[in-house]
């Protein structure tokens, strides 16, 4: 009903590719979550992201507390 998907870039940067939410689940902050989970999994391996995702770039500028993982 909802996926992130990423990649890696090189080494030490993934990509955050596409985001998508069923209707379902919409406006429950299923997005941000998942973001938030990418995000923390950068945290715990050293690595950067890139948001190529519109949602995920939105979410990311939008919490300041998110964006010590950009790239």
């Amino acid at each position: 009903m909802a996926e992130i998907t990423y990649s890696k870039a090189v080494d030490t940067k993934i990509i955050i590719d596409h985001t998508e939410v069923s209707d379902a689940l919409r406006g429950k902050d299923t997005g941000k979550t998942l973001v938030e989970h990418v995000v923390d999994y950068a945290r715990k391996n050293g690595l950067k992201v890139i948001p190529l995702c519109p949602f995920a770039k939105l979410v990311i500028e939008r919490y300041e507390s998110l964006q010590d993982v950009l790239a």
